[in-house]
């Protein structure tokens, strides 16, 4: 096993789906989590609350790689995300890791939705768009000024095993599988891009021992080609052997997992389900040599996950 230690800060999918990735590559990996129960075989898990900084130097004592997929409930982003990204530039800065942290798309805004690439401008209007703009713009200045060595990995909207709260998640896959009707936002003829949660874990590890010149930039994480939202439901529906029920929102109103705290936070996002979402990862691609899961095979390998997990759900009913 690498003697060098890995340490992910948050135990959400992304967070989770990475630390299994870097044991499996043969890293020393701890999690960090506030209130995480368990952490992957192969990883220890220490609890800490990150918007402390003293908490966040603790537990990440030891790091040459940190890797900052945490994230907080939506309608505290805009006051939670800025203290943590300092915590965690100051934990780096102080042990002297490396510092790989997992992005959105949100800074782009509704800029060239036809093809985003890491030279569209950044064109955010949203509050949260805005923040996410903000925090990118700090990590590069502490790159560039020697504080932490840092590389930006950004990723389109989520999909895949233990992904729930997502769009293509918990408000999708069940309905898919049980003829129930399944969640679509927006117009769903327009390209959307959409990242298997496996590919981002792999490319956040892939960054993690990147090149010293590949550090104070903003990757895009390996991504299939965007297809429209009506596609990816064509091929579910082929893959359960039916066509879907889709019951559309055309605007952000609570449904499924999605509350009412949580679609009011979200309105002012909506237009990314108006508008094409087109996330091209050809630069990482060809730096490293990297390719996404193609789409049909992420879409088996999300379905049989949701398929386990429901019968996990039946059994537990079940009278004993």
């Amino acid at each position: 096993m690498n003697s060098s230690l890995h340490v992910v800060l948050g135990a959400g999918p992304a967070g989770t789906t990475l630390a299994r990735a870097l044991v499996t590559r043969g890293h020393r990996v701890r999690v960090v989590d506030r209130s995480a129960v368990e952490a992957p075989a192969g990883a220890e898990l220490r609890r800490a609350d990150l918007t402390d900084p003293e908490q966040a130097l603790r537990a990440t004592e030891g790091a040459s790689v940190l890797y900052h997929c945490v994230n907080v409930s939506y309608h505290l982003q805009v006051e939670v995300m800025p203290r943590i990204a300092r915590s965690v530039v100051g934990a780096a800065s102080h042990h002297g890791s490396r510092l790989v942290v997992l992005d959105t798309l949100y800074p782009y805004g509704e800029a060239d939705g036809e093809a985003i690439t890491e030279s569209t401008p950044w064109a955010a209007t949203s509050r949260k768009g805005r923040m996410r703009a903000d925090l990118d713009r700090f990590y590069l200045r502490r790159h560039e000024a020697g504080d932490a060595w840092v590389a930006l990995g950004r990723s389109a909207d989520f999909f895949g095993p233990g992904v729930v709260n997502s769009t293509l998640g918990g408000a999708f896959f069940p309905g898919a599988l049980t003829d129930e009707p399944v969640l679509a936002l927006g117009d769903t003829s327009l390209p959307h891009s959409y990242s298997f949660v496996p590919d981002v874990a792999a490319g956040l590890a892939t960054l993690g021992g990147a090149r010293e010149e590949d550090g104070g930039r903003v990757w895009h994480l390996p991504a299939v080609p965007a297809v429209t939202t009506d596609e990816v439901h064509r091929e579910v529906g082929r893959l359960v052997g039916r066509p879907l029920r889709v019951h559309r929102l055309e605007e952000a109103r609570p449904y499924g997992p999605f509350d009412e705290t949580f679609m009011a936070e979200y309105a002012e996002m909506f237009y990314q389900h108006l508008l094409p979402q087109n996330m091209v990862s050809t630069a990482f691609e060809q730096r490293f040599e990297a390719h996404p899961t193609p789409l049909l095979e992420a879409l088996e390998s999300t379905l049989d996950w949701y398929s386990t997990q429901l019968s996990q759900a039946v059994g537990e009913r079940a009278p004993s």
